[in-house]
């Protein structure tokens, strides 16, 4: 049975079609989930995607927060569902407390769209489980908030826990330590500002967001 993977759509999402292809592409399911919802409808993993949802008012992700769907989405977690958010969903997961840290705007104060080198720092988590180690993947980056900041004491429990996901080779954002993703201390949230979606597949200039993708599928299929 295919793993089921639930794309929460807020109003000013715009990667949930993307992440949706990608996730079919090697050999998922996937479904949108309305925001305004309060169940999960029985899916095996979640997948908050990139945007602007809610316009990125007050600051990204602050009014998304606050939706329905999230309470959901805590309590998925929290019962070791996998949960993953790409860039705009980094930002949520982070304003509603799943994940440590904020997003800030880049340094240079400058939009990003290009091609990013990151580095995996570890395979225990639900998106590097399938991964390698030390092994390096080109995955596009598109964002302008997407500098990760936290305090000293965070970070340090960040390297000691392992939790530092990916980093960046080339830091073009100013993210602290590198940082281009983190996750929960069960392992089963993560957040990272790169778009593994639109590196899915050849055709899209880079295939190495599959591996990421596919590490989410088989944790969400083993839960099945």
């Amino acid at each position: 049975m295919a793993a089921r993977v639930g794309v929460v759509l807020f109003p000013g999402s715009n990667c949930e079609h993307d992440t949706i292809e990608a996730v079919r592409g090697l050999g998922g399911d996937a479904e949108v989930l309305w925001h305004g919802d309060d169940s999960l409808g029985g899916v095996d993993a979640v997948v908050i995607p990139g945007g602007f949802a809610h316009g990125d008012y007050l600051r990204p992700g602050a009014i998304a927060r606050f939706s329905p769907i999230m309470d959901a989405v805590r309590d998925f977690a929290a019962a070791g569902g996998p949960v993953v958010g790409i860039c705009n969903g980094f930002q949520v997961l982070t304003e509603a407390g799943l994940l440590p840290g904020a997003l800030q705007k880049n340094a240079g104060l400058k939009f990003l769209c290009a091609t990013a080198t990151l580095r995996v720092e570890t395979t225990e988590s639900v998106l590097t489980s399938a991964a390698q180690s030390g092994a390096e993947l080109r995955i596009p980056i598109n964002h302008f908030e997407g500098n990760y900041t936290c305090d000293d004491e965070t970070l340090a429990m960040l390297r000691s826990e392992d939790r530092v996901v990916v980093r960046y080779v080339d830091n073009p954002n100013g993210s602290v330590d590198d940082i281009a993703g983190v996750c929960n201390e069960g392992r089963n949230v993560v957040g990272l500002m790169p778009h593994p979606e639109r590196a899915s597949h050849d055709l899209l200039g880079s295939s190495d967001g599959a591996v990421l993708l596919q590490s989410l599928l088989d944790t969400a299929a083993a839960g099945v």
